[in-house]
């Protein structure tokens, strides 16, 4: 256990950004919303102006998801749970004992042949993900993944050939460096829709809560 302090909370009901799932095919298939189940995710988010960028930057490659999804780095996707209490809680003591650190991301990867997927790599900041990533994914967030916990950029998912390669081409130089104070715990509705429930500022140490 952390030392307390108390979380900065910042509930929000915003659609859309949510835990890119381009290598969880298998997870995919829980039926998020059906019965007392419930799918979570965590994710990374990303200054507006860098985000903006490889927004555009994905829409470039023809991703229709460009407009849908912001860029950022999922922590866990698609998890379901039945205990949303214990979940909550679980993440916000992870919140509340994790520094903020400085990411970098350089350079692109590709998941392919195993998905069509290319990706912008996470340098500065990968150590840092993986340990979120494993804290987050126990307790009443522990299961197994089908694939390694890999921190990637997402750029271009499931189109052309083409396409996939000029987005590992174009991106090759590209770079850029920014600080990371919080993370998004979202929920993946019934309609299919992933819904920010709360943005948790690393360290609790304000004594505000909103």
């Amino acid at each position: 256990m952390c030392a307390a302090g108390q979380l900065n909370v910042r509930t929000d009901t915003r659609r859309g950004a949510g835990p890119d799932n381009a290598r969880q095919t298998a997870v995919a298939r829980v039926d998020c919303g059906a019965g007392d189940t419930m799918c979570v995710g965590v994710i990374l988010g990303f200054p507006a102006d860098v985000a903006r960028e490889l927004r555009e930057w994905r829409a470039s490659f023809g991703d229709p998801m460009a407009e849908v999804i912001p860029a950022h780095i999922t922590l866990i996707t698609t998890t379901p749970t039945q205990d949303w209490t214990a979940t909550i809680e679980h993440v916000r003591e992870v919140a509340r004992c994790q520094e903020p650190f400085t990411v970098t991301i350089s350079g692109t990867g590709s998941f392919r042949p195993v998905s069509p997927v290319v990706f912008v790599n996470v340098e500065e900041g990968f150590e840092e993900c993986v340990k979120l990533h494993e804290k987050l994914q126990s307790g009443p967030l522990e299961r197994s993944l089908p694939f390694p916990y890999h921190p990637h950029v997402t750029v271009a998912h499931d189109v052309g050939q083409e396409s996939l390669d000029e987005a590992e081409t174009v991106l090759r130089d590209y770079r850029a460096t920014f600080p990371v104070v919080s993370m998004g715990l979202y929920e993946h509705d019934s309609n299919g829709i992933w819904q920010l429930r709360e943005e948790l500022d690393f360290g609790g140490d304000t004594d505000q809560e909103r």
